[in-house]
């Protein structure tokens, strides 16, 4: 038995960071995963589905847009086995970055089940069968999600999966129903699409991204549209069947008109599932499974704590990282006061990219606050035409009488990499005033922020 200061279960996003800031502060730390470390978002999720869609959308600027930029492509096409090893060796790369990451900071890495039978001690069955325990004077609790299935429609991984099974298909399906317009379903519908899969999207809300704005939701859709996606909108679905050659995934509409969809795949992106470490420890959950903490993270069970997926939404790994450093400062640093998690950014990475942080437009009215909305046009920008990335918008909500940053929303290209300037704003506080006296370089797409802002107040130049 080894006793540690923190021992870590899990080591995606929350829980590799947990051990390396642990470590930095001069703990002594463990972490122990089942599979690679970099967990769900660097071996199934985040990463590899970012490889396949700078692939997609290299594909399709090839395939669709090439004659725009003055090129002749002849012959075009693809290897789907060799873009599928790119996404699965970028991984690799990850996995082995956190690798070297543990040893720098000294910290034991663990490869096997971990249970919790007692406070204060962790058991490991290791993947050659051998059990060990290891006593921690803290466990942190970082095992994360998984796909949740649609009743009725087990997963089989071959003709219904989830996005783990997505991001590693053999062959490129010639059809596939993606049920769930989420980031994730969405995802993947630019995917398959732009390798000509034919793809059909069922929501059963009436916009896709329904947590984003409405008007953003609308403009994505239209894109999709046009790229060739079917997007079935304010549909449920009514009846499923799925075996070995395929899926007929049947459909109702608002008014209850069904239709029969038939395809090779079934790609379920409807949420996720807790993954609870095992054992005989009861720590206490909430109504849908996920563990309850207090202000510090805390579980129900002292000296156990919880941080990322596996306590609730939102399911995204920077707010992983977040609540896990949180945690260990609170731990080993005297007088942090951990923080919550209220500001956040969130991005869906297909083209065009989508990416908000804050209140939605309809979010603000049913708060009953008084706004101002600015929105520039990318068509409007200068390096947007310049670059032929003219679709979409930046679209800002201000709070009056001050001023206040109260929502940004993006969709347009690089959407996900300007959102940082306008979360900035908003968790310090910033107002109209401070970002439009801030010179933004010209020619950049960020410029679009700029102007937005001024367009609230009837000042915007270029508009």
């Amino acid at each position: 038995m080894a006793n540690y200061d923190l021992i870590v279960i899990g080591a995606g996003p929350a829980g590799y960071e947990a051990a390396i800031r642990a470590a930095q502060l001069g703990k002594k730390a463990a972490c122990v995963d089942k599979d690679r470390n970099g967990g769900t978002c660097n071996n199934w999720g985040c990463i590899p589905t970012k490889a396949l869609l700078k692939n997609a959308e290299l594909y399709h600027d090839m395939k669709d847009r090439a004659a725009e930029f003055g090129f002749a492509v002849n012959g075009l096409n693809f290897d789907w086995s060799k873009i599928i090893k790119r996404s699965k060796d970028v991984s690799l790369k990850g996995s082995a970055g956190v690798d070297y990451l543990f040893k720098k900071n000294k910290i034991d890495p663990m490869r096997g089940e971990a249970a919790l039978d007692k406070p204060g001690q962790v058991k490991v069955r290791l993947a050659d069968g051998k059990e060990e325990t290891h006593s921690a004077t803290n466990i942190l609790i970082a095992t994360g999600c998984v796909s949740r299935p649609l009743p009725g429609l087990a997963f089989n991984g071959k003709t219904v999966i989830g996005s783990k099974e997505a991001v590693v298909l053999e062959q490129l399906p010639k059809s596939i129903v993606i049920i769930g317009a989420g980031a994730i379903g969405i995802e993947f519908a630019y995917i398959f699409n732009s390798f000509g899969t034919k793809v059909t999207v069922v929501e059963m809300l009436p916009n896709i991204l329904p947590i984003e704005d409405t008007e953003v939701s609308q403009t994505l859709e239209k894109s999709l549209t046009k790229q060739g996606i079917q997007l079935l909108t304010n549909h449920k679905t009514t009846k499923t069947e799925a075996n070995d050659q395929g899926v007929k995934i049947t459909v109702a509409d608002s008014k209850g008109s069904e239709k029969t969809l038939e395809a090779e795949i079934a790609l379920v992106a409807i949420g996720v599932s807790p993954v609870l470490p095992g054992g005989s420890l009861k720590i206490g959950l909430d109504e849908k499974g996920f563990i309850k903490v207090n202000d510090r993270y805390e579980t129900t069970v002292p000296g156990i704590y919880a941080a990322g997926d596996i306590i609730g939404p939102p399911w995204l790994a920077h707010v992983a990282s977040f609540e896990a450093i949180q945690t260990v400062e609170g731990l080993f640093l005297p007088g942090h006061k951990p923080k919550k998690v209220t500001v956040f950014p969130g991005c869906t990475y297909c083209h065009p990219q989508v990416a908000s942080v804050g209140l939605t437009e309809r979010a603000a009215k049913e708060k009953g606050l008084n706004f101002k909305i600015g929105k520039m046009p990318f068509i409007a920008s200068g390096k947007a035409r310049a670059i032929g990335e003219n679709e979409g918008f930046v679209k800002v909500i201000i709070g009056e009488p001050h001023g206040e940053i109260l929502g940004a929303h993006i969709i347009g290209s690089d959407a996900t990499e300007m959102i940082a300037e306008l979360g900035l704003a908003i968790a310090s506080e910033l107002t109209y005033d401070e970002i439009s006296a801030t010179i933004h370089a010209h020619p950049t797409l960020s410029e679009a922020v700029f102007e937005a802002v001024h367009a609230a107040h009837g000042t915007a130049i270029n508009l």
